[in-house]
C-alpha cells in the first residue's frame, strides 16, 4: 500500500492566517521534501480559489518540490477539471512529468467547492457534463499527441498538436470522487483508478460506491489489477493518541463548524469527533500504531485499498507539529502497513 499526505495549502484559523503567504508556501515546499527524504510514496496538492487557501495553482507548487525531491510521486488533488482547459492541464502536467523525470500524476475530479464556476465564467447547472467532457478531451490528448475532438464547451480540434509529451506514457490519470454513485461508475467503465475521498461517517459505508467502480470496471474489460482504489481521509499522527487528540481536535472543530454554516452541516462536538475517530469512523487520529491498524481494518472493509493519503489542513496544525507527524507517517506508519502481508490486506 502506498502511503501519502495531501495539503490544500490552507490556513484556516487566525493563527494560520497571521503567517505570510510566502512563509506558508515555504513551509510546505518543506514539508514536501521532507515526506520524501522519509520514503514516503506520494505528496498531493488540491485546488481552491478562495482566500483561506494557496492553492489555486496545484502545477507551479509541485513544480517546486520536483526541484527539491528525488524519489516521491507528486500529484494534484484535486484538480478542479470542470473549470479547466484540458488541453492547458496536460501541457502543465507533462511539463511537470518532464521536470520531476517521470514522478507526476493526476487526481481530477469536479470540485467539493463551486467558487470555481463563477470565476472562470461557468454555470454551475453544467456541473457534470462539464467535467465528462472534458475528461473525454484529457483522456484523448494523453492517448494521442495529434487530437481530433469537438465537443460543446471547447473549440474543435482538428489534429492539432499537444505539446510537450510526458516522460510517462501514459501519464497517470486518476478520478478523485466523493459519493456520487455516477462517479465511481464512470471511473470503474474508463477503467481509471479511483481516489475516494473518504472526510466523515463511516469508512466501510463506500464498500458498495466501490463494488460499482469495480464491477463497472469489470464489465468494460479490465483486469483487477487495473482498477485501484485509494482514500483520502483526514487524520493526524502524533507519538501517543492522547497528544492527538489534544492538538487535532480544536482547529478540526473550528474548521468543520465554518464550513458546515455554508453546506448545513451541524456543529462539530465531541462526541461527534469521538464517534469519527472510533473504529469504523473516517478519521485516521492518534498514535502510529493505531492508525496502522485502523488504515489495515478501512482496507479489509473496503476490500483492499492501494493508497491512502492523509490530510492534516483543517486542524490547523502548527508547522513543527505537522513536521513531526510527517515524520511518524513516513518512519511508523508507512513501514507497518508495507510490513502487512498480501493474506492480510489484499490489493483487490
Amino acid at each position: 500500500m502506498q502511503v501519502g499526505i495531501d495539503s490544500f495549502a490552507a490556513a484556516l484559523d487566525d493563527a494560520s492566517l497571521s503567517v505570510s503567504p510566502s512563509e506558508r508556501l515555504r513551509r510546505l515546499v518543506e514539508q514536501i521534501e521532507y515526506a520524501d527524504k522519509i520514503g514516503l510514496d506520494v505528496f498531493g496538492i488540491g485546488e481552491h480559489h478562495r482566500r483561506e487557501f494557496l492553492d489555486s495553482a496545484p502545477a507551479v507548487i509541485l513544480a517546486a518540490a520536483a526541484a527539491r525531491t528525488k524519489r516521491i510521486r507528486l500529484t494534484s488533488a484535486v484538480t478542479v477539471l470542470s473549470a479547466a482547459d484540458p488541453v492547458r492541464v496536460f501541457q502543465e502536467f507533462a511539463t511537470l512529468d518532464l521536470l520531476s523525470q517521470g514522478r507526476v500524476e493526476m487526481v481530477v475530479g469536479r470540485g467539493s467547492s463551486i467558487e470555481a464556476f463563477p470565476l472562470f465564467g461557468l454555470r454551475l447547472e453544467d456541473y457534470d457534463s462539464l467535467f465528462a467532457e472534458k475528461l473525454e478531451l484529457l483522456l484523448k490528448i494523453r492517448d494521442n499527441e495529434h487530437v481530433y475532438w469537438s465537443g460543446e464547451y471547447r473549440p474543435t480540434l482538428n489534429g492539432q498538436g499537444v505539446y510537450p509529451r510526458p516522460l510517462q506514457n501514459p501519464l497517470p490519470i486518476w478520478i478523485g470522487v466523493g459519493g456520487t454513485p455516477q462517479s465511481f461508475v464512470r471511473a470503474g467503465a474508463l477503467g481509471l483508478p479511483l481516489m475516494v475521498a473518504i472526510i466523515g461517517g463511516e469508512t466501510r459505508s463506500f464498500r458498495p460506491l466501490i463494488d460499482l467502480y469495480r464491477e463497472a470496471g469489470r464489465r468494460a474489460g479490465y483486469l483487477p489489477q487495473q482498477l485501484k482504489v485509494g482514500v483520502h481521509s483526514l487524520g493526524y499522527v502524533a507519538e501517543s493518541t492522547q497528544e492527538a487528540v489534544d492538538d487535532f481536535f480544536p482547529g478540526y472543530a473550528y474548521a468543520i463548524t465554518k464550513v458546515g454554516k455554508e453546506r448545513g452541516w451541524p456543529k462539530m462536538t465531541r462526541a461527534s469527533f469521538d464517534a469519527q475517530r472510533g473504529p469504523q469512523g473516517a478519521l485516521l487520529v492518534g498514535d502510529p500504531d493505531e492508525v496502522a491498524d485502523k488504515i489495515i481494518r478501512h482496507s479489509q472493509a473496503l476490500g483492499g485499498i492501494s493508497r491512502i493519503t492523509f490530510m492534516m489542513n483543517p486542524a490547523s496544525i502548527p508547522h513543527a507539529k505537522l513536521m513531526r507527524a510527517t515524520e511518524l507517517i513516513g518512519t511508523r506508519v508507512a513501514p507497518a502497513l508495507r510490513e502487512v502481508g498480501e493474506n492480510e490486506v489484499k490489493v483487490l
